[in-house]
C-alpha cells in the first residue's frame, strides 16, 4: 500500500470513529452542546417549510386586553372566569382546559362559583413544576423507564377546592437558549410522585381514555405518539399568533360566540393580554402566547402532526454522523480540484435536501450533529493535504531546479508540460554550434583536479549564459566543449540569425574570460567554434530508467568538423555558407569582427568540399 493510500485509510477510519462517537452521544441524548446550532437550523427549516394549517379541533378563548379592561383587573376575577366556563360548557365541548395557575385563594364566593362551574364540565386546570435553581433538569437518574423524565423539586398545585373536582396537568415546557419552546415534557417527577403534563391530560380527557406509556412512545386514542428521550414531545409551530383559531373572552361573555366552533372541540382558556408575561419567541412570532404553545402540543397529541425525534431518528442521525465525514474525507482524498470540490458540494446539497425533505414530512433529523461530525475531519484532512502538498510541491520544485541544472532549461520546462516530447524521432531544420577549448587536456595535467574543475565550471557557466540569452539550448557539455542547438524544442524562423549572434557573443565572452585568467594559464588555452545549418534528427535515447535527448545527422557531424577548420585557418569561428544564407546579411557575423569567405574546404569524413566562412572577433585582430 502506498504512503498516500495509507494516510487516506487512516483519515477515513479516524473520521468514522469521530462521527461514531458523536453519534453515540447524540443517541444517548448527551449532546446538549450542539443545541444552539440545532435550534438555529431548526428555525431556518421551519421558516423554509412555511406556515401550516392547524387542526380544527381546538379553539382558544383568549383573556385579551379587552377582557382585562372590561373586568377591570388581571387576573380576571374567579366569578368572571366561572361565567366563561359556564358559557363554553353550554355548547358541549370535548374538554375545557384552563391554562391559568389557580394557586392563590380569591373571594370565597368567587372561588365557590368557579368550583361549581368546573365540577359540571370535563375540565383540566394547570399546575407548575418548580426546579432547584430555577433550571429545569432532565439529566438521567438511574436506568428505569422514567430515568430521563424531568425531575422537579416540587409541584405548584392549584387550590384544593379546584384540584378535587378537575383534572390537573403540569404546564412547563423545555426551551432553548433563546427561550423558544422546543419540547413539551409529557411526564414530570417530584420525588416519588409522577404527574402528566397539561397537554397530555387535556388530550386524554378529549378522547376519553388514559394514555398507554411505553419506553419510546405513548398510545392515545388508537394512535402511537413517538416521543424523544424522557417522554418529551417535540414542538413545531403552525404559524404566528392567531394561527390556531382564537376568540376573545369578551365575545364569550357577551353571548356572541358561534357554538359551532366550540361544540365537540377542545377549548383552551388562556391569557394573551399585554404584560401578562406568558409569551415565548418562535420562528414565526417573537411573542407567541403560552396558551398557543399548549394548544400546539395538544394538537400534536390529538392528530400526530408534530415532528418526530425518537431513538430511531437519533439512530439515523448517528448514521449520518458516520457516513458524511467519511464521504467528505474520501472525496478530498480522491480529487483536490474543481471536480472534487463539485462532488463535495453535491454531497452536502444531497444531505441538505434529504434533511429538509424529512423535516417537511415531520421527521426531525439533526442538522448540527452531521455538521459537527463532518466539518472538523474535513478541515483537518484538507489542511493536512495542503501541508503535505506544499511539502511535495517544494520537493518537486527542488527536483525541477536540480533537473534544470543538469538538463537544458528549455528542454526541462518543455518536458514538464509535454510529457510525450520526442517519444518519436523528429526531423527538422536546425542550427548546430560546437565550441571547444584548445590546449585544455595538456593544461589539466599540471593544474590538478580542483583547479581543473573550477576552470571548467567557469567556462560552462559563461557558455550557458550566452546560449540562453540568445535563445538556444546547450544539449550537452563534453568535457572542455559544448554542443549547442537552435531549433528545439520548437523551431523559429530566426534560429540561424540567433545562432550567428551566439557565435559572436561566445567568441567575445571567451576572449574576455581568457584574458582574466593568469598568464600562465591563458597562454596555454585557446578556443574554436564551428556552426552549420541543416536537417537533424532529434529523439530520446536510453531505457525506462534514464533517458537523454540526442541530436544526430550529417549537420551535427559537419558542425563538429568545422571547429578543426577554424583551428587550421587560425580563426575563431568557422560557419557554413548555408547557415549564413539562412541567417541573412543583417546577422551579427556580418556586422562585427572580420568575416572572410566563402572558401571551399574539405570536411573530414565527408566527400566533396563545403563552402565555409571564417570569422575573427575585433578583440584579436
Amino acid at each position: 500500500m502506498s504512503g498516500r493510500a495509507l494516510q487516506t485509510l487512516i483519515a477515513l477510519v479516524l473520521a468514522g470513529l469521530w462521527g461514531a462517537g458523536l453519534g453515540f452521544a447524540h443517541w444517548r441524548g448527551n449532546m446538549w452542546s450542539l443545541d444552539r446550532v440545532e435550534a438555529t437550523m431548526t428555525d431556518l427549516r421551519t421558516l423554509v417549510r412555511g406556515t401550516a394549517k392547524p387542526p380544527e379541533l381546538i379553539t382558544i378563548v383568549a383573556i385579551d386586553d379587552e377582557a382585562v379592561r372590561n373586568d377591570g383587573r388581571y387576573p380576571l376575577s374567579r366569578a368572571t372566569l366561572a361565567r366563561i366556563v359556564d358559557t363554553i360548557a353550554r355548547f358541549g365541548p370535548k374538554a375545557i382546559a384552563v391554562d391559568l395557575l389557580l394557586v392563590d385563594p380569591g373571594k370565597k364566593g368567587d372561588d365557590e362559583a368557579l368550583a361549581r362551574s368546573l365540577r359540571g364540565t370535563s375540565s383540566v386546570i394547570a399546575a407548575a413544576a418548580v426546579y432547584s435553581g430555577g433550571k429545569q433538569s432532565i439529566a438521567a437518574e438511574g436506568d428505569g423507564p422514567l430515568a430521563r423524565v424531568p425531575n422537579a423539586k416540587r409541584f405548584l398545585w392549584p387550590l384544593k377546592a379546584f384540584s378535587d373536582i378537575a383534572a390537573v396537568g403540569v404546564v412547563n415546557v423545555v426551551t432553548d437558549w433563546t427561550g423558544t419552546p422546543r419540547f413539551v415534557p409529557l411526564l414530570f417527577r417530584a420525588g416519588d410522585r409522577t404527574e402528566a403534563s397539561f397537554s397530555l391530560r387535556v388530550a386524554a380527557m378529549a378522547v376519553g381514555e388514559d394514555p398507554g406509556i411505553a419506553p419510546d412512545y405513548l398510545s392515545l386514542g388508537g394512535q402511537r405518539i413517538r416521543t424523544d428521550i424522557g417522554h418529551i414531545l417535540p414542538l413545531t409551530f403552525y404559524g404566528p399568533r392567531g394561527t390556531i383559531r382564537t376568540i376573545s373572552a369578551t365575545t364569550v361573555l357577551g353571548g356572541q360566540v358561534d357554538g359551532g366552533i366550540i361544540r365537540d372541540r377542545i377549548v383552551v382558556i388562556g391569557a394573551t393580554a399585554t404584560g401578562t408575561g406568558d409569551v415565548f419567541p418562535t420562528p414565526f412570532d417573537p411573542v407567541l402566547p403560552g396558551v398557543e404553545v399548549m394548544s400546539t402540543a395538544i394538537a400534536h397529541l390529538m392528530t400526530g402532526d408534530g415532528i418526530v425525534r425518537d431513538q430511531y431518528v437519533r439512530l439515523a442521525d448517528a448514521g449520518f454522523a458516520v457516513v458524511l465525514p467519511v464521504v467528505l474525507v474520501g472525496l478530498l482524498a480522491w480529487r483536490r480540484n474543481a471536480i472534487g470540490l463539485a462532488a463535495i458540494v453535491g454531497v452536502v446539497v444531497i444531505w441538505f435536501v434529504v434533511n429538509m425533505t424529512a423535516f417537511s414530512h415531520h421527521i426531525w433529523l439533526s442538522a448540527a450533529l452531521p455538521m459537527a461530525a463532518a466539518v472538523p475531519p474535513a478541515i483537518l484532512f484538507g489542511a493536512a493535504q495542503l501541508w503535505l502538498g506544499r511539502n511535495q510541491a517544494q520537493y518537486f520544485a527542488t527536483q525541477s531546479e536540480l533537473l534544470q541544472r543538469v538538463q537544458a532549461p528549455g528542454f526541462a520546462r518543455w518536458l514538464a508540460k509535454h510529457g510525450d516530447f520526442l517519444l518519436e524521432p523528429v526531423r527538422r531544420d536546425a542550427t548546430i554550434i560546437f565550441i571547444d577549448l584548445s590546449g585544455f587536456t595538456g593544461l589539466s595535467e599540471t593544474l590538478g583536479p580542483n583547479a581543473t574543475r573550477e576552470l571548467l565550471n567557469t567556462f560552462h557557466a559563461l557558455v550557458d549564459e550566452e546560449v540562453t540569452s540568445c535563445g538556444g539550448v546547450v544539449t550537452n557539455f563534453m568535457g572542455d566543449g559544448a554542443m549547442i542547438l537552435f531549433g528545439l524544442p520548437e523551431a523559429a524562423t530566426d534560429d540561424a540569425f540567433n545562432a550567428a549572434r551566439c557565435c559572436a557573443a561566445l567568441s567575445s565572452r571567451t576572449n574576455n574570460w581568457l584574458v582574466s585568467l593568469p598568464a600562465s594559464t591563458a597562454s596555454r588555452l585557446g578556443f574554436k567554434i564551428g556552426a552549420h545549418y541543416g536537417t537533424i534528427v532529434a529523439s530520446r535515447l536510453g531505457g525506462k530508467g534514464r533517458q537523454h535527448i540526442a541530436t544526430t545527422g550529417d549537420t551535427v557531424n559537419v558542425a563538429s568538423r568545422l571547429m578543426e577548420i577554424a583551428a587550421d585557418q587560425n580563426a575563431e569561428v568557422a560557419v557554413s555558407d548555408k547557415m549564413l544564407q539562412v541567417a541573412g546579411r543583417d546577422c551579427e557575423l556580418f556586422k562585427s569582427g572580420a568575416l572572410r569567405g566563402p572558401v571551399e574546404a574539405q570536411v573530414r569524413g565527408r566527400s566533396g568540399s563545403l563552402a565555409i566562412w571564417l570569422w575573427q572577433s575585433s578583440q584579436t585582430l
